[in-house]
């Protein structure tokens, strides 16, 4: 299979900055994904017991390749969005994950309440990507692939907005922070 063309993605951060606002951006172009990640902000807060940097956030962006994401089944080049909570597995992963009213299981069992078309929200308690929305773009026209993404994130960032996760992650953050060191 050729490869896809390449995809213009620098215009993501701009467009997410309104609905991401607080979160820092930082540029992703790999063989498997262009875009940013939209982070919080707050710096140095290590995973106990695991001793690697915490990553809590969005990805925006596109997915190139399907071989580290075969838990979506995806079906490159795809648009995608998601919420990111690293490492899996985790202190902050679990806490917000483990239990049935945690902050990313009610979120999205509301905003899957609201997504009432395809594509929806996916959820993966086992991955760093845990709240998925992603989409082929495979049917598109490449002339029209910034248009069309344009539609699908705006759309995308509107619900996580509307769901409360955008405000609510940098508190959940700043929780696991501010715990005593063991």
């Amino acid at each position: 299979m050729p490869a896809p063309p390449p995809i213009a993605f620098r215009w993501i951060r701009e467009l997410a900055a309104p609905y991401l606002r607080g979160y820092r951006p930082v540029a992703e172009q790999s063989a498997s994904l262009c875009g940013f990640w939209f982070l919080t902000r707050s710096k140095g807060v290590k995973s106990p017991g695991r001793g690697k940097n915490v990553r809590l956030g969005f990805f925006v962006g596109y997915i190139l390749r399907a071989e580290e994401f075969a838990f979506l089944a995806p079906e490159p080049p795809e648009c995608a969005v998601w919420v990111v909570a690293a490492p899996a597995r985790g202190t902050l992963h679990r806490r917000l994950l483990a239990r049935p009213e945690s902050l990313l299981r009610r979120t999205f069992g509301y905003i899957r309440l609201l997504t009432h078309r395809p594509p929806r929200f996916s959820f993966h308690a086992e991955e760093t990507a845990v709240m998925v929305r992603h989409t082929s773009m495979r049917e598109w026209p490449p002339s029209k692939y910034e248009h069309f993404s344009r539609n699908f994130f705006i759309e995308t960032l509107a619900w996580l907005v509307r769901s409360g996760v955008v405000r609510k992650l940098p508190a959940e953050l700043a929780v696991l922070a501010a715990r005593p060191k063991r």
